[in-house]
């Protein structure tokens, strides 16, 4: 095997380029079937859906991306090394191409059947899947086999698309036209005005003016049509830590479970650039990293994603709690499912001031991630809050630009925040801490914030040169998509669960049968990833009660059970 791509990490070469032996490919056989391809034929190319794993077994394969013109040659694999990478789990369109270099005959295994050798060869599904996530880092830093995003690099729908893209870990090639004279060579060909960027030119050749995350994600073949006929054991809306450890635990346990996310996987503990007390990570791990493997495990064991469809409406299919749940999207499809857990977490509170929509997606913030901290290298920025979200993204953008402004309504940072983190930000010199400050402006054009003003509690307004203005001040319950008519809420719009709801009652059971919540938008919740991991993995023993237990008299307790209490509605806007 040759190895051509020069930023795949050479100290872990063996890892990702595993090289089975006889006794190995002996096993694999049972899952998949011979096919044999001639000298010069193309077994995958970018865009396609990828057909799982193929071993190869006699000739060679030439695994290679386009790039400039030329092609870029990635590897070369020889009898006894495998095809794939995680896309391959659960049969995405394949981000290189795959040509014969010469006769090959090679054992080919489909994705759900790659799935089950996962589950059924321990150590050997170990080194298949190490080999699969460390061939999609290296993708990712070949930067290339993805969708170009062509526009500036400040501009807000820029930031969007390629926060999108990095969320999913998908790799992608991001060009201003400002500094790129390829970039601007593309505008030219395309013949795009300014006022249409950012585009975005997908590996089949599709182009796409300013799209949104569902059509880029349908482009790229990340998200596909629902089979509006299948009835899912679980339906899970929502894929942060709670969401996806319903996920893992039910799908490892043989339960058919889709997922759904109106963006990608992680929630809110992904925006995070480090939490260091979760448990088994002494260390530390970023929010992102953690959720990706959690992503993962979840395929690994069969569960089905749809990332971004949004869920905009539940309903019975018949009597409440007498048949299917039926989870409706925003784009008109209908999911069915036996049981539904609610996993959608919080929507990131906004700053009461004049204007703040004007610089919200360029200049405003709601996470800091590598993204963002490449944008305000060397700056001074300005950050709202006081819990841990905010406490991390002090730290982190603390190594990134050149002052971090923190800014705490109140008195002591320490009331609200950890304080292995209270004592980490007092010993950053470039971090000021601003106790009993508030925002009261901003100023600048639409998209380009040149300045910030806050109130100190002396009375006295300060004015700085900020360009970045980071916010961490909590988050309201994404619940808006329920019918608080059906779903009984507390008076702030959480869900209501267990006793609380009535005597007896599951403790994460809504008043409605068979409909979980966990997480953060589950009133009474703890509030942190390690509790919504644990709520979800507690939601599937609870599911397989109602599933193996309660099925059968569901229609019979729809019809004596009592409706939902009687809550006030709220409005749950987006920020």
């Amino acid at each position: 095997m040759t190895v051509r791509g020069p930023l795949i990490n050479e100290t872990r070469r063996d890892q990702v380029f595993p090289v089975l032996d006889a006794a190995e490919i002996e096993r694999l056989r049972r899952f998949g079937e011979i096919r044999r391809y001639e000298a010069g034929e193309a077994l995958w190319r970018i865009g396609e859906v990828g057909h799982g794993l193929t071993v190869v077994l006699t000739g060679r394969l030439e695994i290679s991306q386009p790039e400039a013109g030329q092609r870029r040659l990635i590897a070369i694999h020889a009898p006894g090394e495998f095809l794939g990478e995680v896309a391959q789990l659960s049969g995405r369109p394949a981000l290189v191409d795959v040509d014969a270099v010469e006769p090959v005959e090679a054992l080919v295994i489909p994705p759900e059947k790659l799935r089950a050798v996962l589950v059924a060869e321990a150590e050997l599904g170990e080194r298949i899947m190490r080999a699969l996530i460390l061939r999609r880092m290296g993708l990712l830093d070949l930067g290339t086999g993805g969708p170009v995003v062509v526009g500036p690099g400040h501009h807000g729908d820029v930031l969007r698309l390629v926060g999108f893209l990095s969320r999913h870990a998908h790799p992608h090639l991001s060009l201003d036209p400002e500094t790129d004279p390829e970039a601007r060579a593309l505008i030219e060909r395309f013949g795009i005005d300014p006022g249409e960027l950012p585009i975005v030119l997908c590996p089949d050749g599709r182009l796409l003016r300013n799209p949104s995350e569902d059509e880029l994600a349908r482009c790229l073949g990340l998200v596909g049509p629902l089979d509006p006929d299948r009835v899912y054991d679980v339906a899970v809306v929502g894929a942060g830590p709670a969401g996806l450890a319903a996920a893992v635990y039910a799908a490892s346990e043989g339960l058919s479970v889709l997922v759904l996310d109106c963006r990608t996987f992680g929630g809110q503990a992904g925006a995070s650039m480090r939490i260091e007390n979760y448990l088994g990570f002494p260390t530390g791990i970023t929010g992102m990293a953690l959720m990706a493997r959690a992503y993962t495990q979840a395929q690994k064991f069969g569960a089905e994603m749809a990332m971004p469809d949004e869920a905009v409406g539940l309903e019975a299919d018949g009597p409440l709690g007498s048949g299917p749940y039926v989870v409706t999207l925003l784009n008109n499809e209908r999911v069915r499912a036996r049981s539904v857990v609610i996993a959608t977490g919080a929507h990131y509170r906004r700053l009461e001031v004049p204007d703040l929509a004007r610089f919200e997606g360029s200049s405003v913030h709601y996470w800091a991630s590598p993204l963002e901290g490449k944008l305000c290298t060397g700056q001074e920025v300005a950050l709202v809050g006081a819990g841990n979200s905010a406490g991390q993204g002090a730290v982190y953008l603390a190594s990134r630009v050149a002052k971090v402004w923190l800014l705490v309504r109140g008195r002591d940072l320490g009331a609200s925040m950890s304080r292995y983190l209270v004592d980490r930000i007092q010993g950053l010199a470039n971090v000021d801490v601003i106790t009993q400050a508030q925002i009261t402006g901003l100023e600048g054009q639409p998209g380009r914030l040149e300045a910030v003003r806050w109130r100190l509690a002396s009375g006295e307004e300060v004015r700085r040169p900020i360009h970045h203005l980071f916010l961490f001040i909590g988050a309201s319950p994404n619940t808006q998509w329920l019918d608080p008519s059906r779903v009984a809420l507390d008076p702030k719009g959480f869900v209501l669960t267990g006793a609380d709801v009535a005597p007896g009652r599951r403790s994460l059971e809504t008043n409605l049968n068979g409909v979980f919540a966990v997480g953060d938008v589950r009133s009474g919740s703890g509030k942190r990833v390690a509790a919504a991991v644990g709520e979800g993995a507690q939601a599937v023993a609870q599911i397989h009660s109602f599933l193996t237990k309660d099925s059968a008299l569901a229609r019979d307790r729809s019809e004596t059970s009592q409706p939902a209490p009687s809550v006030p509605a709220i409005s749950v806007k987006s920020p």
